[in-house]
């Protein structure tokens, strides 16, 4: 399975100058934890909920930019990849997205949470749709131990 079938692809972005606030408002009102933030069309990092100060962030936010507080670079992938290799690196670098990627332009994101669900559905094994091989064996003889009886 490839990200392109798992990824969320209306992929909301913000700019780097926006403030910290507006970056908070727009993560509640749409329920998403990862704005990715672009210039030119290019992503160029990326802003969660903790990057952001979480709830109880006000302060963290309050007169900082988007720019101050995002990571970066974005980790990115091409839609093409595996589940399990974009899992590896985001197991690898201790993040909690991917962001979609099509000649350098964000197209969607991946997260942990879209992982998880297709692991949990079970979507990710492809060899269910294959017949199993029956494994064919013999079973070792017994020896049969006779008594010899001296009369």
């Amino acid at each position: 399975m490839r990200l392109q079938d798992v990824m969320t692809a209306n992929v909301r972005t913000i700019a780097p100058t926006a403030s910290a606030d507006d970056a908070w408002n727009v993560m509640r009102l749409h329920g998403i934890h990862h704005l990715v933030v672009t210039k030119d069309d290019r992503a160029i990092g990326i802003l969660s909920d903790r990057d952001a100060g979480s709830r109880r962030g006000a302060s963290v936010r309050a007169t900082r930019t988007v720019g101050e507080l995002m990571t970066t670079p974005a980790v990115t992938a091409a839609r093409t990849m595996t589940i399990r290799q974009a899992a590896n690196v985001m197991r690898g670098r201790s993040i909690g997205c991917l962001v979609v990627v099509d000649s350098g332009r964000p197209v969607g994101i991946v997260t942990v949470s879209d992982l998880l669900e297709v692991v949990g559905r079970g979507l990710d094994r492809g060899a269910a749709d294959r017949a199993r091989r029956t494994l064919n064996h013999r079973v070792p003889h017994k020896k049969v131990h006779t008594a010899v009886r001296a009369w």
